[in-house]
């Protein structure tokens, strides 16, 4: 396992991190147990979540993957080994995913909903500090899951990002929160932030998290250069795109139990250009002996942009072939293979 820097923090974080959204629907306490110990166990020291998880998200199970954390960390030594980060969700009319049955919907980032935000999430994860707090989306309508183009849309009822920024100031000056993240964020929301940080004397944002895989690759665009030059580090997320790269759903099957099965709100990732895509990339793994979903994953950890990728699984057997796509090295050939696809089906999946 290597070790990266998290941002311009001087904390090393590991080139994998796990991912949760699992615990509490797919999976019970005890295997999600069971892969934060085998996680450990391989080197990794970054456990992502968030306050809406699991996926997909229901008024029943919601914080309950936090909770799963929490009585794992609870265990003698346990919260030493590793570094949290989770999030605190946005409004629902911005991002086009429920979150109504979170503080009865009104979830845009004003200081009493981040501040009910961050206590709810200590104590479900039974910790007095939050490594990385992240904001899971933006409070503004803007081009993310699943939109790649921007319409400009101005709304009266966005908490301006100076105010939000001073609010997560405040977590850190407080000792509550260690650093800062976003989610799902542009390239002038990121820009924005920094310059905020730098001009107000703020805390600055050290992380960002957005999808990043052989389907979307729209980070490269305007956030890979930003994300380098200003120490902003890519938490990438969905390096399989929920599971699409494994190559188990092509010609439309629907594997019982696997989560596009399950929830059909994750429905970009099976559009007709994804799926053609998504059968080259699977020929061109098989043509070099390569297994696609190991393929996808040592890809997108390798990449430099890419300071750590997440990622997560309903099992330890999932955990372990996504970890040993580290020892996998990619030719030449496969990579201008990859490269190639992409040019012909660029982002079909943002």
């Amino acid at each position: 396992m290597e070790y990266r820097t998290l941002g311009a923090t001087g904390l090393k974080i590991s080139q994998l991190t796990l991912g949760t959204m699992t615990f509490g629907s797919q999976n019970s306490e005890r295997e999600g147990h069971e892969q934060l110990d085998y996680a450990v166990e391989r080197g990794i020291n970054l456990v992502d979540t968030s306050e809406h998880y699991p996926v997909p998200p229901t008024a029943e199970t919601q914080g309950s993957t936090e909770t799963i954390i929490g009585t794992w960390l609870k265990v003698p030594g346990n919260r030493k080994k590793v570094l949290i980060a989770t999030k605190a969700v946005g409004p629902s009319h911005v991002s086009r995913i429920s979150s109504a049955h979170i503080r009865e919907g009104n979830n845009h980032f004003t200081r009493a909903n981040l501040e009910s935000a961050l206590h709810t999430s200590l104590k479900r994860l039974q910790t007095d500090v939050i490594d990385l707090y992240q904001l899971h989306w933006p409070d503004r309508r803007t081009n993310f899951f699943g939109h790649l183009s921007y319409e400009h849309l101005e709304q009266k009822d966005t908490v301006p990002l100076e105010e939000t920024l001073a609010v997560l100031d405040g977590f850190v000056k407080a000792g509550k929160v260690r650093f800062i993240g976003v989610s799902n964020e542009t390239a002038w929301g990121v820009s924005r932030y920094l310059l905020l940080a730098a001009t107000q004397g703020l805390a600055r944002i050290v992380s960002i998290q957005n999808p990043y895989n052989f389907l979307n690759r729209s980070f490269d665009i305007g956030l890979g250069e930003i994300a380098l030059r200003e120490d902003v580090s890519l938490l990438g997320y969905s390096p399989l795109a929920f599971g699409v790269l494994t190559g188990k759903y092509l010609g439309g099957a629907k594997p019982p139990g696997a989560r596009l099965t399950l929830s059909e709100r994750f429905a970009r990732y099976n559009n007709e250009q994804a799926q053609k895509a998504l059968v080259e990339y699977v020929a061109l793994a098989k043509a070099h002996g390569l297994d696609p979903a190991q393929m996808a994953n040592a890809w997108a950890a390798q990449r430099r942009v890419v300071t750590s990728s997440i990622i997560g699984g309903t099992s330890v057997a999932q955990l372990k072939r996504s970890i040993d796509s580290l020892d996998l090295e990619l030719s030449p050939e496969v990579l201008v293979g990859i490269d190639a696809i992409h040019t012909r089906y660029p982002n079909p999946a943002p």
